[in-house]
C-alpha cells in the first residue's frame, strides 16, 4: 500500500452493540474495493479484522484491529472495537485515535446497551458521529420507528441521511445545516436556497461540532449501502489536519497543544499493542505532528530512551503492507520497540512532549488466581506482564496481606480472556479460588497484664518481666508509652518490649489478622542483673500481648467500601433492593443531568466481590459504579464467629 498524505487519509471508529455488523460491514468494504474475492463471516472464522484465535473461538471480537480502505484516491483507516462493555477501554484508545465514529444499530434489535455506551464515549470524547441502522433485510426492519427511537433516546441532532447529498433537501435537514452557521441560518430566515457548496460546508461544520448526526440504513450482509457510507465519510469526515489541538505537556511539564501539522517535528502516541507470538510486538500509533520514516531514531518521552524504528507498516487485520513512511494524522504500526508501551509518547528529541495517557476505567471486579502447578508462579507473573503489554485495561496485583494473586478488570468476560490466552501462549493454567478479605482486629476493652519470661538451660539463663495496660487507641497502629518508675525496667530495655509487641500486631489470637488502634503502656516489671537481655523482653512483651488483647474484649473488624453507582431511573427500585441485601446502606442520591440517578451507598467489601455483574445483570449493563475503601467497621458477632471458627479450622487442618 502506498502512503497517503494528510488530506487524503480519515480515520473511523467502528462502534457498536456486539453482533450490530462492525465486522460484516469491513468485509463488505473489503469486497467493493477489491482486497478480498469472496465475504468473510464471523461464524465461520474467515473475516479479516477477527482474526485472534479467540475471537474465531467465541465468535466476536475482543481486540481492536485497524483495516484501512482505499476509496477514490483517499484512505479510509477504519478501527473496529469491541462491541462487550468489558472492553471499554479498548473503545477509549480508538476514539483517541479517530476523527470520527459510526456507531452501527442493528435493526432488529434496536437501541441496546452497547449503542448507549458507544454514544456516551463519543460525547465524552467529543467526537463527530453518524449512525448507521443495519440490516434493513431483516423483516422486522422498519426504519422510521427504530429512528424515532433512536431520535427520542440520543435527541434532535439526529438527521436522516439518504446518498447523495443534493440541494433538494428536505426541510429537517436544511435547519439543521442553518443551525451550523449565522450567515446560512440568516439565509434560512429568508426563505432563500442553498447552494451544493453551502451545503457541504454546512454539514462538514455541523457534522463536526455535534450539531448534525446523519443517520443512514444498510444491509452490509447484501452489500448494500457500502460504498454510499464511503462516500458519505470521505466527504464530511474531518481530515486530521481539521482535528482539534492534542494535550500534552512539554519537558518542562508544562501544559502544551500541537495541532495535527506535517510541517513539525515528529510526534506520535501509541494506542494499541500487539503482542505477536511469530513477530514480538507490535505497536500501533496515531502520528500527530510531521513524518515518521523507517529507520529512523525517536525518544520515547516516558522511558527516556532512543528507539530505533524498523520497517513500518499499515496493519490490515492481521496482513501487514509495508511502507517507508506515514504523515502526520495517519495511524501506523511498527514492530519490535523494546521499550515503549501502550499509552507511550514517541517524539523528535528537539521537540520533546508527553501527550495524554490513554483513558482506562478503574477495574470493578477482581477473581484471586493461582498457578494450578506451583512451580508456574515465575512464569505465571511473566506471561501477565507480557498481556498488560497488550492489554493494559486489566491490572495485576499481589495482596501482601492475604498473600492472593489478584486480576482486576470490567467484568468476566475479559478475565476469563486474559486467563485463556495464559495457558494458549504461555503454557500456564491457572485456577480461580475464593478472595480472601484483608480483616483487621482490635479490642473494645481494657486489660492489666504481666509477660514473665524465665528460661534456665544450665549456662546463661533468659529472664525478662513486663506489666502491661491495654486499652483502645485512635491511631492506626500500635501507640506505646512507658510510665516506669525505680528503675524496675531498665531503659535500655524499653525499645526491645515495643519492638516485641509491634511484631505481634501482625497477627491477632481470633483469626490470625493484623491488629489496630491498640495503646500499650510499660508501667512496671522487673529483670535480673546477669539473666536479662533484650530478647528476653521481646518475648515478655509477646507474652503479654497475647494474654492482654484477649483480655481486652477483642472484636474482628471488615473494610467498608464506598460507592458511586450510576442507575437509570428503571432501575432504582432494583439497585436500592439488592444494596440492603449486601448489607449496604444508601447514603443518598443526587439526579443526573443526563438522566438517571447517583447512588451514594456503603458496604461490607465481603459482600461486593461479584456487584459488577449483579449490577450489570439488575440494569441490562447500563449501570455503572465506582468504589473506594472508606474504612473498617466490626463484623457482625454471627459472621465473626464463622470468620473465627473457619480460620481455627484451617491452623488445625
Amino acid at each position: 500500500m502506498k502512503g497517503y498524505t494528510s488530506e487524503t487519509i480519515r480515520n473511523v471508529a467502528l462502534l457498536g452493540h456486539g453482533g450490530c455488523g462492525k465486522t460484516t460491514f469491513l468485509e463488505s468494504a473489503l469486497l467493493a474495493t477489491g482486497v478480498i474475492k469472496k465475504l468473510g463471516k464471523v461464524e465461520d472464522g474467515n473475516t479479516v479484522s477477527d482474526y485472534d484465535k479467540m475471537e474465531i473461538e467465541k465468535g466476536y471480537s475482543i481486540n481492536t484491529s485497524i483495516v484501512p480502505i482505499e476509496w477514490k484516491g483517499s484512505k479510509i483507516n477504519f478501527i473496529d472495537t469491541p462491541g462487550y462493555f468489558d472492553f471499554v477501554g479498548e473503545v477509549n484508545a480508538a476514539l483517541r485515535a479517530a476523527e470520527a465514529a459510526v456507531i452501527l444499530v442493528d435493526a432488529g434489535a434496536g437501541i441496546q446497551v452497547g449503542t448507549e455506551a458507544a454514544w456516551k464515549a463519543c460525547e465524552r470524547y467529543k467526537t463527530p458521529r453518524f449512525i448507521v441502522i443495519n440490516k434493513r433485510d431483516k423483516d422486522e426492519f422498519d426504519y422510521n420507528k427504530t429512528f424515532d427511537e433512536l431520535k427520542a433516546k440520543f435527541g434532535d441532532t439526529l438527521i436522516p441521511f439518504s446518498w447523495p447529498i443534493t440541494t433538494e433537501i428536505d426541510e429537517g435537514l436544511k435547519e439543521a445545516i442553518a443551525m451550523a452557521d449565522d450567515e446560512l441560518m440568516e439565509k434560512y430566515f429568508n426563505g432563500d436556497d442553498f447552494t451544493d457548496e453551502e451545503i457541504k460546508n454546512g454539514l462538514v461544520k455541523g457534522i463536526s461540532d455535534g450539531v448534525i448526526v446523519p443517520v443512514c440504513s444498510s444491509a452490509f450482509q447484501l452489500g448494500h449501502g457500502i460504498e454510499g457510507l464511503l462516500d458519505l465519510l470521505l466527504a464530511y469526515v474531518p481530515t486530521p489536519l481539521q482535528h482539534g489541538p492534542y494535550a500534552g505537556f512539554n519537558d518542562n511539564n508544562e501544559p502544551v497543544e500541537r495541532l495535527c501539522v506535517t510541517d513539525a517535528p515528529m510526534s506520535a502516541f501509541v494506542f494499541k499493542t500487539i503482542v505477536d507470538p511469530f513477530v514480538g510486538k507490535i505497536s500501533i500509533m496515531k502520528v500527530v505532528t510531521g513524518k515518521i520514516n523507517s529507520g529512523s531514531e525517536v525518544l520515547n518521552e516516558r522511558t527516556r530512551k532512543a528507539e530505533k524504528l524498523g520497517k513500518l507498516f499499515f496493519l490490515r487485520g492481521k496482513e501487514q503492507l509495508e511502507l517507508n513512511y506515514a504523515e502526520a494524522g495517519d495511524i501506523v504500526a511498527v514492530a519490535k520497540l523494546q521499550y515503549t508501551l501502550s499509552g507511550d509518547t514517541l517524539c523528535d528529541k528537539s521537540d520533546i512532549i508527553r501527550y495524554l495517557p490513554l483513558d482506562f476505567p478503574s477495574p470493578t471486579y477482581y477473581i484471586a488466581i493461582e498457578a494450578a502447578d506451583k512451580g508456574d508462579e515465575d512464569k505465571m507473573g511473566t506471561g501477565l506482564n507480557r498481556l498488560r503489554e497488550e492489554d493494559p485495561s486489566f491490572v495485576v496485583e499481589r495482596n501482601a496481606e492475604t498473600h492472593q494473586t489478584l486480576l482486576g478488570g470490567q467484568g468476566d468476560i475479559q478475565l476469563n480472556i486474559v486467563i485463556a490466552k495464559l495457558k494458549d501462549r504461555f503454557g500456564v493454567t491457572v485456577n480461580t479460588v475464593p478472595q480472601k478479605i484483608a480483616y483487621r482486629e482490635t479490642i473494645k476493652g481494657n486489660s492489666d497484664v504481666q509477660g514473665k519470661h524465665k528460661k534456665q538451660s544450665g549456662g546463661a539463663g533468659q529472664y525478662g518481666d513486663v506489666h502491661i495496660r491495654f486499652s483502645p487507641s485512635k491511631q492506626d497502629g500500635l501507640e506505646f508509652s512507658e510510665e516506669l518508675f525505680g528503675g524496675s525496667v531498665p531503659k535500655n530495655y524499653v525499645p526491645a518490649v515495643e519492638k516485641g509487641l509491634q511484631e505481634c500486631m501482625d497477627k491477632g489470637p481470633l483469626a490470625g489478622c493484623k491488629v489496630v488502634n491498640v495503646k500499650a503502656v510499660l508501667y512496671d516489671g522487673s529483670y535480673h542483673e546477669v539473666d536479662s537481655n533484650e530478647v528476653s523482653f521481646k518475648i515478655a512483651a509477646s507474652l503479654a500481648f497475647k494474654k492482654g488483647i484477649v483480655e481486652a474484649k477483642p472484636c474482628l473488624l471488615e473494610p467498608i467500601m464506598h460507592l458511586e453507582i450510576y442507575v437509570p431511573d428503571d432501575y432504582m427500585g432494583d439497585v436500592m433492593g439488592d444494596m440492603n441485601k449486601r448489607r449496604g446502606k444508601i447514603l443518598g442520591m443526587e439526579p443526573q443531568t443526563n438522566g438517571g440517578q447517583k447512588l451514594l451507598a456503603e458496604a461490607p467489601q465481603a459482600e461486593l466481590f461479584d456487584y459488577s455483574l449483579g449490577l450489570r445483570s439488575m440494569t441490562q449493563g447500563r449501570g455503572t459504579f465506582e468504589m473506594k475503601f472508606d474504612r473498617y467497621e466490626e463484623v457482625p458477632k454471627m459472621l465473626a464467629d464463622k470468620i473465627i471458627a473457619q480460620h481455627q479450622a484451617e491452623q488445625e487442618a
